[in-house]
């Protein structure tokens, strides 16, 4: 039967049915590829067995090379497929990332990585560009950071490394040192008016120690070798460059130990160990802990550390001028504490100067101790230098440990005063009552040049002065209070005879409390008595509230009792 509709249509082809199954481009390239080894490894066990062994190991080389470049370049597709862009350097909320692992040690940063950092730090959702810009070879830039340390294991003398430090070393110094000390504020402090200037506090007693040396430390420390790190360190001193070893060794996992005399206080030595050094007390005086600390060190490979002028350590201190120039604007002059140990003023300086060479850099030391100026009018480090080893002097009355540093001052120093102990005793009060800052005489030392008037041509300008510590014992703070209240005329003691009659006292309390002083004590003396009979020697102690209001007494109890002799400070 004829089909009504014509013959039928052929069938129209399916052209999403698969083709001939064809195995993928990198299957066969991958097959031919371990084919070739296979051949080539042939090659090459029989070419060992006729003795042409080198030439089939370059053979062989040569492709375990290709098949390795091959597939190095198929991984590197699936990472940037399935990997997240992220920066070489950022923040995380468990803390910095640096080119390796979370909870990993930062590495140090050695010259040729300084390619491997970008210019973009993410610090709390916010973009902080820095500018990295390297002006010779990248061998130069940190040549101190890494030959600072040499392998032998006795001390840390560099006298091969004593040069001049440059602006970039200062600059790599802080980009290294800043996750690990704190960027202490610099403040308008409220003694300005009362000084004639505008002044600024840097307030380096804030650090975790209490002390700026914390800078300089924690660069040395992070600057030495893997295997150095290994072995440890070890340090004989009971000032706050001991404190900071300790504190930023344990830190890095560096062991650490601390020689210490037995005179040491010991709420000196309880808190070198909380810091997490091993503390060990030798020797009576401060030589014999350093000859033990070196023989230590040679027995068992510790590094001896010891504050000495190398680059690095200039570097790490020269910090504080970077920040005190980002953090005030139109410096005019920056004061900064002296004396033998003067690595702070001399690193700080070169950074200034290069900065703004229009900046008056000045340098304060004690009149008693004036170990800097010696040096300098002698053009070397003084041989007979007179030093104490009171601790409220601290490094104020140091040595001085080297000519690099002396160097730099001489160079970059404008101005170097000598003050008073007293002078010194006054500015701690001050610090205490307007910044209520408790300070040693290192740190206050450079308020000091303020308050002896020693420095009356920047009257009307903008100063900042460096507070670099905060480390002074309880018993010693009370006394330097008590010793300042009476040499600023705010405490005053006098004596008189009065008839041992009832109401005579009474009546002396009375001018007082008209007078508006307060009575610190008061004591009678009646058996030692030299003058007539029956009569009693009242001395009083009182507190004034200041200079004027002292004479103000004086002069009332003069007037009512004209044998009243006072006590001179």
């Amino acid at each position: 039967m004829v089909n009504p509709r014509g013959p039928p249509r052929a069938r129209p082809m399916d052209m999403t049915s698969p083709g001939p199954l064809l195995p993928p481009y990198g299957v066969v390239v991958g097959v031919l590829l371990h084919l070739v080894v296979y051949l080539f490894a042939m090659l090459y066990s029989s070419l060992i067995i006729h003795g042409m062994s080198a030439y089939g190991s370059s053979f062989f080389f040569f492709c375990s090379y290709a098949e390795q470049l091959f597939l190095k370049k198929d991984d590197n597709k699936i990472n940037k497929r399935d990997a997240p862009a992220i920066c070489d350097l950022h923040r995380c909320k468990d803390g910095p990332v640096r080119n390796g692992h979370i909870g990993q040690r930062p590495p140090s940063i050695n010259p040729e990585r300084l390619k491997d950092f970008v210019e973009e730090d993410y610090l709390n959702g916010d973009v902080k560009t820095w500018e990295m810009k390297i002006v010779s070879r990248n061998e130069e830039l940190l040549g101190d950071a890494l030959s600072l340390i040499p392998q032998s294991s006795t001390r840390t003398s560099q006298s091969s490394h004593n040069k001049l430090i440059r602006f970039e070393d200062i600059s790599a110094a802080a980009f290294k040192i800043q996750s690990g000390v704190q960027k202490t504020p610099c403040m308008y402090s409220r003694l300005s008016k009362q000084y004639g200037m505008d002044i600024y506090l840097k307030k380096e007693f804030l650090q975790y120690t209490g002390s700026v040396k914390e800078r300089g430390v924690l660069y040395l420390l992070t600057s030495l070798p893997q295997d150095q790190q290994r072995k440890g360190v070890i340090v004989a001193s009971d000032g706050n460059f001991s404190m900071a070893v300790a504190y930023h060794a344990s830190e890095l996992r560096i062991p650490v130990f601390v020689i210490m005399s037995t005179s040491t206080s010991p709420a000196r030595v309880k808190m070198c160990r909380e810091y997490g050094a091993m503390v060990i007390s030798y020797g009576t005086t401060a030589k014999d802990s350093q000859m033990h600390a070196r023989r230590l060190a040679q027995e068992n490979g510790y590094l001896y550390l010891e504050e000495e002028d190398s680059a690095v350590y200039l570097s790490g201190l020269g910090t504080v001028g970077l920040e005190m120039y980002e953090q005030v604007p139109k410096l005019d002059a920056v004061i900064f504490p002296a004396g033998g140990h003067c690595g702070l003023l001399a690193g700080s300086a070169a950074a200034l100067k290069h900065l703004n060479p229009h900046i008056s850099v000045i340098g304060v030391e004690s009149e008693s101790f004036p170990v800097l100026q010696q040096s300098l009018k002698a053009g070397h480090p003084a041989e007979d230098q007179a030093c104490s080893n009171h601790h409220f002097y601290g490094d104020v009355s140091g040595l001085c440990f080297g000519s690099n540093s002396l160097q730099l001052t001489g160079k970059l120093v404008d101005k170097v005063v000598a003050v008073r102990e007293e002078d010194i005793l006054v500015s701690m009060l001050r610090l205490l009552e307007y910044e209520r800052a408790t300070v040693d005489a290192e740190g206050a030392i450079g308020l000091a040049a303020l308050v002896a008037g020693k420095l009356p041509e920047l009257k009307g300008k903008r100063v900042a002065i460096v507070i670099c510590s905060g480390n002074v014992e309880l018993h010693l703070l009370q006394q330097c209070i008590a010793r300042a209240l009476t040499l600023d005329n705010r405490v005053c003691r006098f004596s008189l005879v009065l008839s041992d009659c009832p109401g005579d006292i009474s009546k002396l309390l009375e001018i007082l409390a008209r007078e508006e002083a307060r009575v610190l004590d008061i004591k009678q003396e009646r058996m030692f008595v030299t003058s007539e009979l029956f009569t009693v020697e009242v001395t009083c102690t009182v507190e004034t509230r200041d200079k004027m209001h002292t004479a103000q007494l004086r002069n009332a109890l003069l007037e009512r009792y004209p044998t009243a002799a006072w006590t001179e400070r």
